[in-house]
């Protein structure tokens, strides 16, 4: 069901987000950073879980603000002040289209010990918006980010469409997460 994401338009959830979010923890909460109109807020609320969306710009969020089991906080990520949510854990970390490396640790470090991280962005290699570096993953960063910390369950740097896009995806859960013991089912 495709999610009505207020200026935005009408935008479904990213299917790598939908494929991975039955791996948080029931009843957890998941944190959706940089949550532009909420699409991923509205999955995790279908999924019976709570949500916490941060992003500078929340209008397209409105119809959240009031709903049972969602907090929304307006906070500009990239402005250089210490992130908003550090020494917070979260059962899931959702991030889509979006990179910004300084707060990156943060993100990592906002997964429970039993949670989930779910990433997607933009690759080097893509065309079209974004283009600048600063924006694109290097080939494996994802990777290189999570180590040490959570591990990879499922990983991708997929290259495909006209015009050409390049994308990297992480699913990567913490030490204690269920799918260490138990195999997540293919979806």
């Amino acid at each position: 069901m495709p999610y009505t994401a207020g200026a935005h338009g009408t935008i479904a959830p990213s299917p790598w987000v939908v494929r991975h979010l039955n791996g948080v923890p029931a009843g957890g909460t998941v944190l959706d950073v940089a949550c532009g109109g909420g699409r991923h807020l509205r999955a995790a609320l279908s999924a019976g879980l709570r949500a916490v969306g941060i992003d500078r710009d929340l209008a397209g969020c409105g119809d959240l603000v009031d709903m049972p089991g969602v907090r929304l906080i307006a906070a500009d990520l990239e402005s250089g002040a210490a992130f908003p949510l550090s020494g917070t854990c979260f059962a899931g970390v959702v991030v889509t289209n979006y990179l910004w490396r300084p707060i990156l640790p943060d993100i990592v470090g906002a997964v429970a010990e039993d949670g989930l991280l779910i990433y997607e962005t933009f690759a080097v290699g893509h065309q079209g918006r974004p283009s600048r570096p600063e924006f694109l993953l290097r080939p494996g960063e994802l990777v290189e980010a999570v180590a040490g910390r959570l591990v990879v369950m499922a990983f991708e740097h997929i290259r495909s469409g006209e015009p050409f896009r390049a994308v990297q995806r992480i699913a990567a859960v913490g030490q204690r997460h269920p799918w260490l013991s138990t195999p997540p089912a293919k979806g």
